[in-house]
């Protein structure tokens, strides 16, 4: 549930914005690929989101299809325009990217009044980010569909510092969303945000402080950990050659959610989540590079040898 874009990627690596020549076109935003990383997962997935009444809006409803994911919770909103989203792309490590979310986002007029909350409560799994919180009605959409379900709620920390006024708005609204939450996922700046703590083991046990059963502190190349009241788990990145980053969280989060509703044990979970990632970042498109099962098995075997 939340934000949706169309990613517009240069087709040039290592180049600036103002020289690039030509560009591809994807579906975008990050839980709108998680939606599509965990269908390709072979698992049944929809989207709650709203684009503008326009031709990206049209794209995004035929891309949803065309990977399997579930359009009927996309409804458009007269007057505001689809969100794109550009990048630039200098690996190994430095992925700028500029939203164009004016004057006002789509996914940001999700409504509570209008949620499907019979669908909301028989989910299996929820997952809902930070950014949906940044503004109303969303963020009251958001907090309402996090606190009707009652199964596995994901809250990804998902933070943008450019749609926040302070980091400590995003602080007090992640922390009301941590209370309906029985997972939490982000990087480490996303947790010094969200509990002020930056070092990995002390944000996994504040998070879980904050009532989760499961946090997840994801380390860049020092890899992922994950922790339980009782477990902690640490897991290396699988190597591969980076071509852009910018996907492969919403990678690893569709993978988690597959490695959750399977039953697998936490350190088998993560370590899948991880190379599902790690083969998004070797590929310049998010959602069209989001593997089958296969792929990451495949991935896991070769790094194994």
């Amino acid at each position: 549930m939340g934000r949706v874009s169309v990613d517009v990627y240069p087709h040039q690596v290592g180049v600036p914005l103002e020289d690039v020549d030509t560009f591809g076109k994807y579906l975008g935003g990050s839980p709108t690929n998680v939606a599509v990383a965990a269908a390709r997962l072979g698992r049944r997935a929809a989207v709650i989101t709203r684009t503008g009444d326009d031709p990206f809006g049209r794209f995004v409803h035929r891309a949803l299809k065309g990977y399997g994911v579930d359009d009927r919770f996309v409804t458009a909103v007269p007057g505001l325009p689809t969100p794109l989203a550009f990048c630039e792309i200098f690996p190994p490590d430095d992925f700028p990217l500029y939203f164009y979310r004016y004057p006002k986002a789509p996914d940001l007029e999700i409504r509570p009044d209008e949620l499907d909350l019979d669908a909301i409560r028989s989910a299996r799994v929820v997952w809902g980010t930070v950014t949906g919180l940044s503004q109303e009605p969303s963020r009251g959409a958001t907090l309402t569909a996090l606190a009707e379900h009652t199964g596995r709620t994901v809250l990804d920390l998902d933070y943008r510092p450019m749609l926040w006024p302070a980091p400590e708005n995003a602080r007090r609204w992640a922390q009301s969303a941590l209370e309906h939450a029985t997972v939490a996922v982000g990087n480490l700046e996303e947790c010094e945000v969200a509990v002020g703590e930056r070092e990995p083991h002390a944000a996994a046990r504040a998070l879980i402080d904050r009532g989760v059963e499961l946090a997840v502190v994801k380390r860049g190349p020092a890899g992922v950990l994950a922790a339980t009241a009782d477990q902690m788990v640490e897991v290396p990145p699988v190597p591969v050659k980076v071509v852009n980053g910018l996907g492969a969280g919403d990678a690893f989060g569709g993978a988690l959610c597959h490695g959750l509703l399977a039953g697998w044990d936490l350190e088998r979970v993560i370590t899948f989540a991880g190379a599902a990632g790690a083969i998004v970042a070797s590929q310049l498109a998010c959602s069209d590079a989001m593997p089958t099962e296969a792929e990451v098995d495949e991935l896991l075997w070769e790094a194994a040898r």
